[in-house]
């Protein structure tokens, strides 16, 4: 029984109701729209619960099954926000606010949770409370930790929680996960170099920050390949180089770089971050200049807890057939972590089919995932907790 035949009867709808997020975008915890359309799906559904404003816009929907003698609580989360880009799919239901885009598929993750909440409530067919959890501002904003902090966990009594994310590249129908670190921790970095301008036919009477700069950027190449254990895997990535000046013949006072940090391992989080700074600074004190290092911790490695993990696979696998168990680690970053370290619960990757990368302007989410998506909740709630 790969799909629910309920499931694949709604999925035009489902489908539909895709579409419609798609061609509406919202960023961060501007979500305004979305959060109250799921709401207002939610309570049409028959949910028990509707709990609005949970971590600023995120929704909660509580789903009682037809009994409940363990007291079990098991979450779901989907994410809602969209990213600030410019779409260039040409698609019937593009984007219809210029430079917002559903570039990552939250709008399908929020789209099969719908689904699997409108079966769950129909059919109750499980032993305890399904609590579906759309969370606002995933895309940088901390929405997974804003819910956290506002009691998510303890207030609906979730005793685990479980994420999904569509993958790029993964054939449709299919699951890949892994048990321990999945996605990295992501910090962020700006340095800021201040040297001593002027004419660039006097290089003598300057401080040289875009030579000073171009050095740093060398020298922080050597902390993953001279100070890192090479068993460990860690990111160091200098993606902006700027100055304040654009014209030929002025060297410019200051110049900045910024970057990001990427690992698993807290105490290399910790390395990391003090060799970026030491390297820096001390590089630019070479060349008497100046590096102030502005530090921005991003989100936690995300760690998926082993039993939830096997048992996530093994649900999985019920609706496919082709499941990757042991999948490698990305060092992409997802706030679900917030989620994890605060719950035990395991987050899964579903196949999105041959399609553009997720952050492209050209992705789109492959509707065909719907399906196995929503089987996948439905299967993992109905296995968890199942009628005594």
């Amino acid at each position: 029984m790969p799909i629910k035949n309920r499931l694949a009867e709604m999925h035009a709808e489902i489908t539909a109701w895709r579409r419609d997020l798609h061609q509406n975008p919202e960023l961060m915890y501007d979500t305004h729209r979305t959060a109250a359309s799921v709401a207002e799906r939610l309570r049409a559904f028959g949910c028990d619960d509707v709990v609005e404003g949970i971590g600023r816009t995120g929704v909660v929907g509580l789903i009682k099954g037809r009994s409940d003698t363990r007291g079990q609580v098991v979450g779901l989360r989907a994410d809602m926000d969209a990213l600030p880009m410019f779409e260039a799919t040409d698609l019937p239901y593009a984007s219809q606010t210029p430079g917002k885009m559903h570039a990552c598929g939250h709008d399908g993750h929020t789209a099969m949770l719908l689904g699997a909440a409108k079966y769950l409530a129909e059919t109750r067919n499980f032993d305890g409370t399904t609590a579906v959890i759309f969370q606002p501002a995933e895309e940088g904003g901390g929405g997974g930790r804003a819910m956290v902090e506002d009691g998510l966990i303890e207030r609906f009594r979730i005793k685990e929680v479980y994420g999904m994310h569509n993958m790029p590249g993964l054939p449709i129908g299919s699951f890949s996960i892994k048990p321990g670190p999945f996605y990295a921790a992501t910090d962020h970095f700006a340095i800021d170099v201040t040297g001593r301008g002027g004419h660039a036919a006097k290089p003598h009477v300057t401080i040289d920050t875009t030579v000073v700069a171009s050095h740093i950027v060398i020298a922080l190449q050597t902390i993953v390949s001279r100070n890192a254990d090479p068993l460990k895997s860690i990111v160091v990535s200098v993606t902006s180089f700027r100055t304040e000046s654009e014209a030929y013949n002025v060297i410019p006072e200051r110049a900045q770089l910024r970057g990001t940090l990427r690992t698993f391992d807290r105490d290399l989080r910790a390395f990391g971050e003090e060799r970026i700074k030491a390297v820096a600074m001390q590089t630019a004190a070479v060349f008497g200049a100046r590096a102030d290092v502005d530090w921005q911790p991003g989100y936690p490695a995300m760690v998926n807890a082993e039993r939830e993990t096997e048992f996530a696979a093994e649900v999985a696998l019920k609706v496919s057939g082709n499941v990757d168990a042991n999948t490698p680690a990305i060092m992409g970053g997802e706030d679900f972590a917030y989620m994890l370290e605060a719950c035990p619960g395991a987050y899964i990757q579903i196949g999105n089919g041959d399609t553009a990368d997720v952050h492209h302007p050209k992705y789109d989410f492959n509707d065909e995932a719907i399906p196995h998506g929503t089987s996948y909740w439905a299967e993992l709630v109905e296995t968890r907790m199942p009628i005594p």
